[in-house]
């Protein structure tokens, strides 16, 4: 019976560290979760760099095939093309300079989990209680054995095997 016993209390030892680990445990569900969630960001996230260098890319040919945008920065900075006459207006504000977005920094998050080192602790210290429990109703069942009458009784009478005089 207690190499039964001890059976029973590595099942569950080892199924709690397998359940543990499966769960929380560091290439567990929670922690894939968490990586599927910065994935997802990191995917918004390029995308928005992607629209970005579209329109800069954009901007940057037509900066230098289309004449009128060069024109139009040209007289932004202040140079003026033939038969053009320039009029400058005092007390009025500058043109804002454009800034150009070029997106945000996105640092990867630390991912959360158990250690494995407290999934097998917690896996042997339940096999410990279980091993605990089971030899203690072992040696309960084998005190009332010993104390009793090996069990044997019909309706609440016990019956004793003694020789016929």
């Amino acid at each position: 019976m207690k190499c039964f016993s001890f059976l029973i209390a590595a099942f569950f030892g080892v199924l709690s560290y397998v359940v543990l680990s499966l769960t929380v445990g560091q290439n567990g569900l929670w922690s894939e979760k968490q990586l599927n969630e910065q994935k997802r960001l990191l995917s918004l996230h390029t995308a928005g760099i992607q629209k970005i260098n579209d329109e800069l890319t954009l901007e940057y040919t037509a900066l230098q095939k289309d004449p009128d945008v060069i024109a139009a920065y040209a007289k932004k900075l202040g140079y003026v093309g033939e038969n053009e006459k320039l009029v400058k207006i005092t007390g009025l504000h500058a043109a804002p300079v454009t800034l150009y977005n070029t997106g945000t920094v996105l640092k990867r998050q630390p991912v959360l989990y158990i250690s494995e080192w407290v999934c097998k602790a917690f896996a042997l210290t339940v096999f410990f209680i279980a091993l605990s429990i089971l030899f203690l109703t072992d040696y309960s069942r084998k005190l009332d054995t010993r104390h009793g009458n090996n069990g044997k009784k019909i309706r609440g009478i016990p019956i004793y095997d003694l020789p016929q005089v």
